[in-house]
């Protein structure tokens, strides 16, 4: 790695991304780095273009203050286990995703809610958690790219025409983003919405386990619905854990994660965009 110094990159504005500048320094930054810091405050996906002149500053799972890549790290879990689930489950499953919360690392457990119309009494066995993991694990060993989309209110809603949920939910995101658009994330053929930051890939992903899964009691705006709360626990593929420690994180994780429960309150996206200054772009 060597001693950290001071280089600059001429890079193509709205092309040119954090991870285009990591391809100049080597092999270790494009795949250890997760996150980009722009302007010393401005957290940025790897793959997002930049789009003026700035500073660029590349966070690791090791840097020496974590706390954004840990919460991207969190967030980016909860998006794989949408995906997980619109795959493990058989065609005659109905999988309708819903929303998940926004990360908080000190509720132990990363989480999905997903609405499962068929199975309104489903108690998942230990096999059926370790199959769920299996899948998860298959699609971060793919090492899939997760790029940020922006995308008008239009067409996010014609791609979530069958998700009843998230087709309802887009009017109020688009209108609580400062350009009216809507942020999407995609992760090979998988694009669900979330306002972001993510880390750079699915190879990222070390560890996981999903922990347990929760039925959910309660209407949702007054409609009934089978709401399930899908919980996991996971390390970066960096961070090294013994056995013993690891297990007993997957223990905390049982546990129901009470974080912004949909069946309490209104059913609002995590992913509603903040209103994110659309500054950047390229020296390091």
């Amino acid at each position: 790695m060597g001693i950290p110094k001071d280089c600059t990159f001429v890079m193509n504005r709205g092309i040119s991304t954090p991870y285009d500048c990591a391809r100049h320094l080597s092999e270790w930054h494009m795949d250890s780095s997760a996150l980009a810091v722009i302007d010393g405050t401005n957290y940025w996906d790897m793959h997002r273009p930049l789009h003026d002149n700035c500073t660029l500053e590349l966070q690791t799972f090791t840097s020496e203050q974590p706390q954004q890549v840990n919460k991207a790290y969190w967030r980016t879990c909860s998006f794989l286990l949408g995906a997980c689930a619109l795959t493990a489950f058989k065609d005659s499953v109905p999988v309708i995703l819903h929303s998940f919360p926004g990360p908080e690392i000190h509720s132990g457990s990363f989480v999905y809610d997903i609405d499962l119309p068929s199975l309104p009494d489903w108690q998942p066995s230990k096999q059926e958690l370790m199959t769920l993991a299996a899948e998860y694990v298959k699609i971060c060993r793919r090492n899939l790219l997760i790029e940020r989309l922006e995308v008008s209110e239009e067409l996010a809603k014609e791609m979530f025409i069958d998700n009843k949920y998230k087709h309802k939910q887009i009017p109020d995101i688009a209108r609580n983003n400062v350009n009216g658009k809507v942020v999407l994330y995609r992760a090979g053929q998988h694009v669900d919405i979330s306002k972001g930051p993510m880390v750079s890939s699915t190879g990222q992903v070390g560890r996981v386990n999903i922990a347990s899964i929760h039925k959910l009691e309660g209407s949702i705006n007054g409609e009934e619905s089978h709401l399930y709360r899908f919980q996991g626990v996971s390390l970066p593929r960096s961070i090294m854990l013994n056995h013993f420690a690891y297990n007993i994180l997957v223990d905390r994780a049982k546990k129901l994660n009470r974080a912004r429960l949909p069946t309490k309150q209104s059913a609002q996206e995590e992913s509603i965009p903040d209103q994110e200054t659309q500054t950047l772009a390229a020296q390091a």
